[in-house]
C-alpha cells in the first residue's frame, strides 16, 4: 500500500457509529479498512484523532478565483476536499466577450468580490459553459470542484441587454437557454442555480437578471434535467418578503413546479431572516409537505449566524456613509486612524447621520441602509470578534450592553472599538439566524432530517465574511463545545461528507469504504480551534479578502495525496473538476 492511516477513530461518513480502525490507501483509492493492515510506504499516526472523509461543500463561489488560483483557500484549510461552485445564480459562464464587464459587476454586487480583481484575474478562455469547465480542468488545483450553471449568466448569454430583471424571455430565448444548459449538463455540469433575493443586486443597485424569472422560464430550464437525467437544482429566495406574507406560497409553488418539471433534487437556502424571523419554519413546513407528496427536496442550512465582519479595512462598517468619514475614507489606514482619533473629528462624526451607501457602485446591499438607520438597535447584535472568535456571544457583551455599563451611546462604543489595535480591530454582526441572541433556531435547523449542510459562500463576500470556516465551527461548537442540543459526531460528519456527496450524485466519495476516493481528513477534535479572520492582500489588482486559519487538522488528503498538514497547504495539487454524468 502507498499510505496507511493508523490508530484513528474512523467516522466513515455514512452516519454509522465510529470504530477504531486503520485505513489503507493505494493510489487514489481506499484499499482497506480494518486492523493489522500491511505496512505501507508512508504512515500517518492518527492516534487521538478522528479519521473522516473529506468534506463536500455544496455552496461556494470560487467561480472566478478557480481560473487563476489553485488553492481554494480558505476552504482547503478547513477540511473541504470537494467544492461546488456557481451558487445563487451568479457566475462567469457562459459569457460572450461583450457581456464580461456586466457579469463582473453582477458578481461584485451580489457576492462582494472586487471587480478589479476579477477583471485582472479571470483569463476568459471560454464562452460556453462546457469551454469554461474544460479551461478549469486543464489547471491543477489543491482540491476537487464541481460547477453549477448559474441562471443569471445563462440569461445574459441568451438575451444580452434584454436579460434585465422583469424582461420576459421569448420562446427563442428559452430555447437558447435550454440548449446551453443541456450542453453544459452533458459536459458534466453538476446542476443549475437561480437567485431570487431582493438583497442580491449588481453594483449599480439593479436587480439580478433572473430575479423575477417566471414559471414558464423556470419550468423550461427544469425540463432539461428530466431529459438529461442527472444534476440538482439550487434555489436562493427570500420569498418576496417585501410584498408581504401572502407572497410566500406562490413563490414556493414555483419551486415545486421546478421540482416537478425536473424530476431531480431541489435545495432551498434556509435561514432566519430579519423582518420575518419565522419564515424558515414555513419553508420547512412546505418542504416537508412537498417531500411527503413525492418531491426530492431539501433545505441548505448554516451552522451559525450569517452576518458580516466590520472593520476599517473591511467592505463595511457603521460609519462608512457618514459624511466626515467619507471625506477621509481614501486615506491609508494609519493616517485614517490618526485622523479619527482626534477629539474634534470624533465629535463631528458622532453628530452626523449616514447617507445612503447601497447602489453607489459598491457591493453593499440595500439591507445595509436599513440597518444604518437603526444603529442603536443594531448595536445589540454587534460584538467584538477578538483573537478567539465567539460565534454565539451573549447580548450582554454587545456594543449596546457595553454602552449601558459605561454610560455611553452605542455609537461612541462602536467608534472607539473600531480604532482599537491601530484600526485593525474587527466586530462581528450576525444579521441572520440570531434573532433570539443565540443559536437555538440553528440547532433546530441542523437537527432536522431534511437539512443539508451548506451556505458557506466560500470565495464570496471576501471583505465581509469568512464563512468557509463553517465545517470547523460545526465540529468545534455543535459536536464538542455546546452544552445543549449538540450533534453526535457521526451525524455531523455525515452532514459534512456522505449526505452532501449523495445529494450531488458524487458516488465515488463521501465515505471511508473500500473502492471510494481517498479524500480523507485526520482531525484532532479536542485541539480544533478557529483563529481570528485576517485580511490578506493577495487577490489580483491588490484586492483584499478575509482568510481564517484553524488548528487541529492533522492532515487532509485528496486522491490519496496529502494537500494540507497541521493547517498548512503542502503545495500538492491533485484536485480536478468533478464531472457529473
Amino acid at each position: 500500500m502507498d499510505l496507511l492511516i493508523k490508530g484513528g477513530l474512523v467516522v466513515d461518513g455514512s452516519g454509522s457509529e465510529p470504530v477504531h480502525a486503520d485505513v489503507g490507501i493505494d493510489g487514489d483509492r481506499i484499499a482497506a479498512v480494518g486492523s493489522k493492515l500491511p505496512v505501507a510506504r508512508r504512515t500517518i499516526d492518527a492516534r487521538g484523532c478522528v479519521v473522516a472523509p473529506g468534506f463536500v461543500d455544496i455552496h461556494t463561489h470560487y467561480d472566478g478565483q478557480a481560473s487563476w488560483d489553485s488553492e481554494f483557500r480558505p476552504s482547503s484549510v478547513h477540511g473541504v476536499t470537494t467544492a461546488v461552485m456557481g451558487s445563487c445564480g451568479v457566475g462567469f459562464a457562459p459569457a460572450r466577450p461583450a457581456d464580461r464587464a456586466r457579469i463582473i459587476a453582477l458578481m461584485e454586487g451580489v457576492e462582494d468580490i472586487p471587480g478589479a480583481a476579477l477583471a485582472e484575474g479571470i483569463n476568459w478562455r471560454w464562452q460556453t459553459f462546457a469551454e469554461y469547465m474544460d479551461a478549469l480542468d486543464k489547471t491543477p488545483h489543491v482540491i476537487d470542484f464541481a460547477c453549477h450553471v448559474p441562471h443569471d449568466a445563462l440569461r445574459v448569454y441568451a438575451m444580452g441587454e434584454r436579460a434585465a430583471a422583469g424582461q420576459v424571455a421569448s420562446a427563442d430565448d428559452l430555447e437558447k437557454m435550454s440548449a446551453e444548459l443541456r450542453a453544459a449538463l452533458r459536459a458534466g455540469a453538476a446542476g443549475f442555480s437561480t437567485g431570487r433575493s431582493d438583497n442580491h443586486r449588481a453594483t449599480d443597485g439593479s436587480e439580478t437578471p433572473a430575479a423575477d424569472a417566471g414559471k414558464r422560464e423556470l419550468e423550461a430550464l427544469a425540463r432539461v434535467f428530466k431529459e438529461v437525467g442527472h444534476g440538482v437544482l439550487q434555489i436562493v429566495s427570500d420569498f418576496d418578503m417585501a410584498s408581504g406574507p401572502e407572497a410566500f406560497d406562490p413563490e414556493f409553488d414555483l419551486i415545486e413546479a421546478m421540482s416537478s418539471a425536473s424530476g431531480r433534487g431541489v435545495s432551498i437556502s434556509m435561514l432566519q431572516r430579519v423582518g420575518d424571523i419565522d419564515q424558515w419554519r414555513r419553508i420547512l413546513s412546505r418542504t416537508e409537505r412537498a417531500v411527503a407528496s413525492g418531491h426530492r427536496m431539501r433545505v441548505q442550512t448554516a451552522p451559525r449566524g450569517i452576518g458580516v465582519i466590520l472593520g476599517l479595512e473591511a467592505t463595511f462598517h457603521p460609519f462608512i456613509g457618514f459624511p466626515s468619514y467619507k471625506a477621509v475614507s481614501h486615506l491609508p489606514l494609519e493616517e485614517r486612524v490618526v485622523h479619527l482619533r482626534r477629539s474634534d473629528v470624533r465629535a463631528r462624526i458622532l453628530s452626523e447621520t449616514s447617507e445612503p451607501v447601497a447602489g453607489d457602485g459598491s457591493p453593499i446591499p440595500p439591507l445595509a441602509d436599513q440597518l444604518l438607520a437603526k444603529l442603536d438597535f443594531v448595536s445589540m447584535s454587534l460584538f467584538r470578534l477578538g483573537q478567539k472568535p465567539n460565534y454565539e456571544p451573549n447580548r450582554q457583551t454587545s456594543m449596546y450592553g457595553e454602552a449601558l455599563r459605561d454610560n455611553k451611546t452605542p455609537l461612541e462604543v462602536v467608534y472607539d472599538a473600531l480604532l482599537e489595535d491601530d484600526g485593525h480591530a474587527l466586530l462581528y454582526f450576525p444579521i441572520y439566524n440570531y434573532a433570539g441572541g443565540n443559536l437555538d433556531a440553528v440547532a433546530e435547523m441542523l437537527h432536522h432530517p431534511l437539512s443539508l449542510f451548506g451556505l458557506s459562500d466560500g470565495g464570496a463576500h471576501v471583505g465581509t465574511i469568512c464563512d468557509a470556516s463553517f465545517p470547523t465551527f460545526l465540529l468545534m461548537h455543535w459536536v464538542r463545545d455546546r452544552k445543549e442540543k449538540k450533534l453526535p459526531l457521526a451525524k455531523a460528519i455525515h452532514m459534512l461528507t456522505g449526505a452532501n456527496a449523495a445529494w450531488m450524485g458524487f458516488r465515488d466519495r463521501g465515505e471511508i469504504a473500500i473502492g471510494k476516493k481517498a479524500d480523507i481528513n485526520v482531525i484532532n477534535i479536542d485541539e480544533l480551534e478557529l483563529m481570528s479572520p485576517w485580511l490578506a492582500r493577495d487577490l489580483p489588482a491588490g484586492g483584499k479578502r478575509f482568510l481564517q486559519d484553524a488548528r487541529g487538522y492533522r492532515a487532509t488528503l485528496v486522491s490519496g495525496i496529502v494537500v494540507a498538514e497541521n493547517g498548512k497547504l503542502t503545495g500538492a495539487q491533485p484536485g480536478r473538476l468533478v464531472r457529473s454524468r
